[in-house]
């Protein structure tokens, strides 16, 4: 039996979920198709999901075409949700992308395809809405090849697009030309394939032609294209016969090391974790221990793995499959159960978040337990990066969107009996190092009230790089223990720099060391006060990091999004002047369309007002305006530097550092 993890994607109301409930419905699983109108799907459980017709959390169904096991996960497709799109890209086996057949290739369908072809995730399309009026297949199919991928083939001929009457039909051998338009697209990553072609295109077999789509759909190289109907079903069997011909099933061997992946962790009817994993390497039995990562572990005390049947009880889980594991109480998103992978996709596929917001209880009673609620949320979604100001007593959580409050709010009332309100957003901008500074304290000198002694230099690293830490003092000559209390330190520390605000990118390397040995009084026990502790370092080392970081220099960058604006032409005059109010930087406007009708606006714009511009674009553009962004870069703040209030003992002042935790200057 062979098994596929198959993920589907699309923009928000492209009609995603609404093919998974097609695709479910003809593989037997559910007697009646379920309405996203009607808050009906299988896949669609929460609240909010059902009341909104959008996807929130990841889902996982599974059904049987043949001899193939399909582990099929819904994603969500609006954009302040990417981060649970992802999770689920570290377990795919190949994806769907659905495209409306109306509103065509949009901004979300962009990002979506790049971070498929970027990971060589095997890909088919499916142009959905085939029935409906405006439906025009042609024009998306240019528009697939134009801005998505030139290697994508159509496999089915509509008929009677825009009405109920709307049907595909799966191309054959000699059907309409289809075996020399594949045999073109094939042939450009296929010498012998080109070779036989151009000395005899009769004597290409049309077994051959499939078999090699076959393999360069697994490859990544080539995007087989269907259309059709979730509501009516049109081409939806084509497409399914597809799934099973053109994408590669799951691998591994269930003897070999266990190796797996934790892409989902959710909260239990009693509170307890439950951990979603998908299985690349040997077989999870109950009761094995397992290797969490970061010399964490877990003992496994009940496993429940997808299956059509939908009683997936289950003593273990082998390579392939999806399963949720009881018992592993200190596992994260992310983790690697066992040992990592060979070839596993790794580094961020989208962009971080660039909004924050302080979360504010009603009931300021309930502080203690909004805190709590909100760190098991961040467990569920780590994007949402928690940051506590105990000093003010106050909450943040990072955000893509204003729709993300709504989605906390309901959870927080409807899980957790927490009413909150949102303080308004912020962008969160970042530091970086303008140059190299240094600085230290030796023990028992220069007021330097900790034994301790730290050197510390810090240095620029390029956007992207991390942090680095370094040591240049002679090993062996600091305990272990003291210079993990000051690496740890550094990178908690560089959670706020000079201005406030993360810096993301440096060396930071140690150059000097200074302790005073254990020792005690004749005849007594150990004395604190004439000894190091790992707590001096800690409390030195913020101390000297500052003063590096002001030797340094930093300067503040804010997050800056690509502008692509297609408006009607006569509109050129208002958006303009709005696009320069809001700090954009468009590009000389260029002709979009036939005719001139409408002119097409790429630049620069800050995601500080991103969220401004679509709100004003509708009555702009008389509701005709289309506009994408995407996360571009980082770049330096003009005009007033943001501050952002600390939620440390304040290293950046030394008397008020040391009143709190010495008390004493």
């Amino acid at each position: 039996m062979r098994t596929l993890n198959l993920g589907i994607l699309a923009h928000v109301d492209a009609g995603k979920t609404s093919l998974t409930e097609r695709l479910l419905y003809a593989a037997g699983v559910i007697d009646e198709v379920g309405s996203v109108d009607a808050g009906s799907t299988r896949t669609d459980t929460l609240a909010l999901e059902r009341q909104r017709g959008i996807t929130i959390k990841s889902a996982v169904v599974s059904f049987l075409v043949g001899d193939t096991t399909v582990n099929l996960i819904d994603t969500p497709g609006h954009p302040d949700f990417i981060a649970e799109v992802e999770r689920v890209l570290d377990v795919l086996d190949g994806a769907v992308l659905v495209v409306s057949a109306v509103e065509g290739v949009q901004a979300q369908t962009r990002v979506l395809m790049r971070a498929l072809r970027r990971l060589r995730i095997p890909t088919l399309l499916f142009v959905n809405k085939l029935d409906r009026a405006g439906a025009q297949p042609d024009r998306v199919l240019a528009e697939i090849a134009a801005k998505l991928s030139p290697a994508a083939v159509p496999m089915v001929a509509t008929t009677a697009p825009g009405g109920r009457a709307a049907a595909a039909v799966a191309f054959g051998p000699g059907d309409d030309g289809f075996e020399s338009r594949l045999a073109d697209v094939l042939a450009d990553h296929d010498d012998d394939l080109l070779a036989a072609y151009v000395h005899d295109a009769a004597a290409v077999p049309y077994r051959r032609l499939r078999r090699d789509l076959a393999v360069q759909t697994g490859r990544a190289l080539v995007h087989p294209v269907y259309l059709g109907s979730a509501i009516t079903g049109a081409g939806v069997n084509a497409l399914m016969a597809g799934i099973t011909e053109l994408l590669p099933a799951a691998g591994g061997d269930p003897s070999g090391p266990v190796s797996g992946t934790v892409f989902k962790v959710e909260r239990g009817p009693a509170g307890e974790k439950l951990t979603w994993v998908r299985m690349f390497g040997g077989t999870l039995r109950i009761r094995d221990r397992v290797r969490l990562g970061d010399g964490r572990e877990g003992k496994i005390t009940a496993i429940r793995v997808v299956d059509p049947t939908g009683d997936g009880s289950a003593s273990s889980v082998g390579p392939g499959r999806i399963a949720t594991l009881w018992g592993l109480g200190d596992v994260r998103i992310g983790d690697v159960i066992g040992v990592p992978r060979e070839g596993a996709r790794t580094g961020k596929r989208f962009a971080p978040p660039t909004l924050e917001t302080v979360v504010v209880p009603r009931l300021p009673l309930q502080r203690g337990a909004l805190q709590v609620a909100l760190a098991q949320l961040a467990e569920q979604d780590p994007l949402i990066a928690l940051r506590q100001d105990d000093l003010r007593r106050e909450i943040s959580v990072s955000l893509y969107g204003e729709v993300q409050k709504e989605v906390i709010e309901a959870t927080l009332a409807g899980d957790y009996g927490l009413e909150v309100d949102f303080r308004e957003s912020t962008t969160i901008c970042v530091e970086r190092l303008t140059g190299t500074g240094s600085a230290v304290q030796r023990i028992r000198q220069d007021g330097n009230p900790f034994l301790a002694g730290v050197g510390l230099r810090v240095e620029p690293a390029p956007p992207g790089g991390g942090v680095r830490f370094g040591i240049e003092i002679e090993l062996g000559s600091l305990p272990p223990a003291f210079l993990r209390a000051i690496e740890e330190t550094v990178r908690e520390s560089l959670g706020q720099g000079l201005h406030g605000w993360e810096i993301p990118d440096c060396q930071v390397t140690l150059w000097h060391s200074g302790y005073a040995p254990r020792q005690s009084h004749a005849h007594a026990v150990f004395d604190k006060s004439m000894s190091s502790t790992a707590g001096d370092f800690r409390l030195l080392t913020p101390l000297v990091l500052v003063d590096a970081l002001r030797a340094a220099g930093t300067r503040v960058h804010e997050p800056w999004h690509r502008l692509r604006l297609e408006i009607p032409a006569d509109t050129l005059g208002q958006v303009l002047p709005a696009l320069t109010r809001l700090r954009a930087v468009p590009g000389a406007p260029a002709p979009a369309g036939a005719g001139g009708e409408a002119y097409l606006l790429t630049g620069d714009i800050p995601a500080a007002t991103v969220h401004q511009l679509h709100q004003e674009l509708p009555a702009l553009t008389r509701g005709e305006g289309v506009l994408e962004t995407e996360f571009a870069r980082y770049q330096p703040v003009t005009g007033a530097v943001p501050e952002r209030p600390r939620t440390d003992h304040n290293p950046l002042d030394r008397k008020e550092y040391l009143l709190h935790v010495v008390r004493r200057v």
